[in-house]
């Protein structure tokens, strides 16, 4: 039997409890993550499998094929037993370009979309996908203010931001969460990390094994592994659980093994030694 969720909990917005090893519901979509997957019942199968597992928290985007990954959520069943985190503020093309969008017009357009594509009355964590650099930040963020006091989104999110950005929209929406790609290797966010820290907002750390450059990590990594009897990816994501009580990390899969395997990393404790050669 596979091991369940083990993951300590975290507070979203001070009152949305969730383990703290979600599931990035981006690879459940087609390849580059555009289009429907070429089996859909296999990815509506790894998010039912993963809820079975303990897993509470989800996260995807508008963006995600679009709308195939909020899609698959919906008709998976899962939105009424997992905490729902979705995305707006990135436009796709045909060719997989990201391309930001955070006219806040469109922002509320899209929340309206994710509210239907989702099947839910409103959004539990509706996140600002990437700041638009030809759309003034504070207006952005007004619109998702906007939507929570419209009671269409819960708890508001941030992602891809600096400590001054988190800084500025702190005063303008109770800010729940930020997504930066963060992991053992690339901690160039880190600033970040300890700002969330102090104001105990959760830190959702994407990209958790950096595409597979480990770089000088690699052989820590892989010793790390080996006294555990585990996978680096297992270890990379123990480190991410281990490094600070407001990471949720998500790692994101479209095989029910591989997901079965992510879950079990939250059975690792890390000792001392291991922190230190990971550090």
């Amino acid at each position: 039997m596979a091991a369940e969720n083990a993951s300590d909990t975290f507070d979203i917005g001070g009152e949305l409890t969730v383990h703290r090893l979600g599931f990035g519901a981006m690879r459940v979509t087609g390849p580059d993550v555009i289009g429907s997957p070429e089996d859909e019942a296999n990815a509506r199968d790894v998010l039912r499998r993963a809820v079975d597992l303990g897993v509470d928290f989800v996260d995807t985007a508008d963006s995600y094929g679009p709308g195939v990954s909020e899609r698959l959520i919906r008709e998976s069943g899962i939105a009424d037993d997992a905490v729902i985190a979705t995305k707006a503020g990135l436009l796709r093309n045909a060719t997989g370009d990201w391309i930001p969008h955070g006219d806040p017009d469109y922002i509320r357009n899209q929340a309206l979309a994710s509210v239907d594509r989702l099947g839910v009355d409103s959004i539990d964590l509706y996140q600002y996908h990437r700041p638009d650099p030809d759309t003034d930040f504070e207006a952005a963020v007004h619109a998702f203010a906007e939507l929570k006091d419209d009671g269409l989104v819960d708890h508001v999110g941030l992602s891809n931001v600096s400590v001054d950005q988190l800084e500025t929209a702190r005063d303008i929406v109770d800010v729940a969460t930020v997504q930066n790609a963060y992991n053992v290797v690339d901690r160039e966010y880190e600033d970040v990390l300890e700002a969330c820290e102090d104001y105990d907002v959760g830190f959702i750390p994407y990209f958790p094994m950096g595409g597979g450059d480990l770089g000088e990590k690699r052989t820590d990594l892989e010793s790390v592994a080996a006294d555990h009897d585990a996978t680096v990816r297992q270890v990379a994501l123990a480190w991410l659980l281990d490094h600070s009580p407001v990471t949720l990390p998500i790692p994101g899969t479209s095989n029910v093994d591989h997901l079965e395997t992510n879950v079990a990393a939250s059975h690792i404790d890390l000792t001392a030694e291991d922190r230190a050669r990971l550090e």
